[in-house]
């Protein structure tokens, strides 16, 4: 037991007594990864999303031009990735910029913190999880998705296929987070 969970005993408690009890009975203790086997699948996606993050976000936000195909890979992968399925991404107006910085800056991080607290069990993650589910969800689904498939024909994707494969998981995983975060102690449980 760790020292967040157990409190000892006085000395003079007496031989029979126990070494050590639980501070709050009523918190039931975190499950171990092993018995939380959904997290993995979370483990995965995040860490995923990380390195995304910075091949991907990084260079529009720094003003990296990938609208040419180019020996740098990271440039490359833009390109081959944005040529024929996100003008918006391809040549990104200044919000659009602030969109991928969000996810260079903001987001990278936090995946980063988010990994290491659903292997470790830190049940404080559970709130900013539940910002972070929000503010994705509605800034990749409803803005960039809008603008891709409803907005200005110059940002209408000529490939949804393509598009919906490469970025509906920023959308459809954070919002399958937010349902796992959705009570407090979430490692408490298996889901």
């Amino acid at each position: 037991m760790t020292a967040e969970t157990t409190r000892e005993l006085p000395a003079d408690a007496g031989a029979g007594a126990a070494a050590s009890v639980t501070a709050d009975p009523c918190r039931p203790p975190n499950l171990r990864l092993r018995e939380r086997p959904f997290d993995w699948i979370f483990i995965v996606m995040f860490s995923l999303f990380t390195i995304t993050s910075l091949i991907s976000d990084l260079l529009p936000s720094i003003g990296v031009d990938f609208s040419q195909p180019s020996s740098n890979f990271f440039v490359n992968s833009n390109w081959w990735y944005a040529h024929d399925t996100d003008p918006l991404f391809m040549e990104p107006p200044t919000w659009m910029r602030i969109v991928t910085g969000l996810s260079a800056f903001v987001y990278m991080p936090f995946y980063i913190v988010l990994v290491i607290s659903l292997v470790k069990g830190f049940n404080w993650i559970q709130l900013p999880s539940v910002i972070y589910a929000t503010m994705i969800s509605t800034i990749t689904g409803i803005i960039v998705f809008g603008v891709e498939f409803f907005g200005e024909p110059e940002w209408v994707t000529p490939n949804p296929v393509k598009f919906l494969a490469f970025n509906l998981p920023y959308v459809l995983v954070p919002i399958v987070l937010l349902v796992r975060m959705r009570k407090p102690l979430p490692f408490a449980r298996r889901f």
